[in-house]
């Protein structure tokens, strides 16, 4: 049941990518920074809304939560009907904003429930494995889209469109006649959404309490979150991370096309990527813990990522995409690997600990964003400098961060 649900989270998430291009023709947007507006009221839901998801979660319990969750997912699904009819890049917006709103209940539910279940050594092998179902649909989602929405005609009008020969009163019709291609497959996926919110609250997965299953270990009696300096550095770094992970996937497509690929060959680059994060969880299952610590899989990790990072910046543009497709490798095991390092042994903080690095994911809206204003300002692969700072930032974690107890000085 987990496992459908991280499909799901994955299917609806990772969409994302192409949804950046496509709305930038179908809205007919003019600058980067507006159509990467597309992540950013996606994923500025975890920052808003993963507080009042844990207070509510603790309220109604995991399952109802859960529930609830996949019902306002159903719903952001299906808020696409009205923003395709009037193509309201407004209501697109609000639509995205309220899946990821949904996503912020889900997110808080399933990533402690995944991380406590089991021994705290193996919790990266658990989240390796989910991570899986979440990263096959992120391979699928934007084929399924491109099969589903974009149409031989759709892709006509926007070539007709970006080589300027269609205007006018000929582009709207275009234009409103692409963007219903929506309707269809959100109609689908908002009823499918609801329905399996409802066989999740009837399923035998348990409840667990993770204030009470997370223990603290040695007496420990620290009285605020905030004295947990591994979990507030932990939270930086898993910001970092998503928001590197995002710039290197949501972006890739309008990349690709910046180059020359055809849009249609363009959003096939986030499956590629995707794919490398599927070899990479498929490492960590392998290898971790019996190979390699979780503690050593991060730092190779980001290690690997900084290097990728600064040959994306370096190397001639139609070989720096191939290094942006590879980064998928090294991104695959870090979240796996901050996740249990930041929430160990935090006790009754257990689930605000764990809604704080929900909170992080807004790491996605906020690079994406910065990334799409500095695409502007100096070019897309040049922009790929903000990856370097991210790296850098999570190997201090990897190597020192991670082990800090206390905010006073270690003897």
């Amino acid at each position: 049941m987990l496992a459908l649900l991280f499909f799901i989270m994955g299917l609806v998430s990772w969409v994302n990518s192409v949804l950046v291009p496509y709305f930038r023709v179908a809205c007919d947007l003019h600058t980067q920074l507006q159509s990467y507006l597309v992540t950013f009221a996606f994923y500025i839901a975890y920052l808003v809304m993963t507080v009042p998801s844990g207070f509510f979660l603790g309220k109604v319990g995991l399952k109802k939560g859960g529930m609830v969750g996949l019902w306002i997912l159903g719903l952001g699904a299906l808020l696409f009907i009205p923003a395709a009819m009037t193509r309201s890049y407004a209501l697109f917006l609000v639509a995205l904003f309220t899946m990821g709103t949904a996503l912020a209940i889900l997110q808080t539910a399933a990533n402690p429930f995944v991380t406590i279940i089991g021994p705290m050594e193996s919790a990266a092998r658990r989240i390796s494995i989910m991570g899986i179902c979440n990263k096959l649909a992120g391979i699928l989602s934007p084929v399924i889209f491109a099969a589903a929405v974009i149409r031989p005609q759709d892709q006509e009008n926007m070539d007709l469109i970006k080589a300027g020969l269609l205007t006018g009163e000929a582009k709207e019709a275009a234009l409103n006649e692409m963007v219903r291609g929506v309707i269809p497959p959100y109609l689908v996926l908002g009823l499918a959404l609801v329905l399996f919110g409802v066989l999740f609250y009837k399923s035998s997965l348990p409840d667990i309490n993770p204030n009470t299953e997370n223990k603290t270990s040695g007496g420990d009696t620290r009285t605020s979150i905030l004295k947990y300096p591994y979990l507030i550095l932990g939270i930086a770094a898993l910001f970092a991370h998503v928001g590197s992970q995002q710039i290197s996937i949501s972006t890739i497509s309008s990349y690709a096309e910046s180059l020359g690929y055809s849009m249609e060959a363009s959003l096939l680059f986030p499956s590629y990527t995707l794919s490398c994060i599927m070899i990479g969880y498929l490492i960590g299952v392998i290898c971790i813990p019996n190979f390699l610590s979780q503690q050593k899989a991060l730092l190779i990790c980001t290690v690997s990522g900084l290097v990728l990072s600064f040959m994306v910046l370096v190397l001639p543009e139609k070989a720096s995409i191939w290094s942006l497709v590879l980064l998928g490798v090294p991104n695959s095991l870090i979240y796996a690997g901050i996740w249990p390092l930041a929430i160990r042994n935090l006790g009754k903080w257990t689930s605000l600990g764990s809604s704080l690095l929900v909170m992080a994911l807004c790491g996605n809206a906020v690079l994406s964003l910065l990334y799409g204003a500095e695409c502007d300002r100096i070019g897309m692969q040049d922009a790929y400098w903000l990856l370097l700072p991210c790296f850098a930032y999570m190997i201090f974690y990897a190597v020192y961060g991670y082990r800090i107890e206390s905010w006073k000085k270690q003897r």
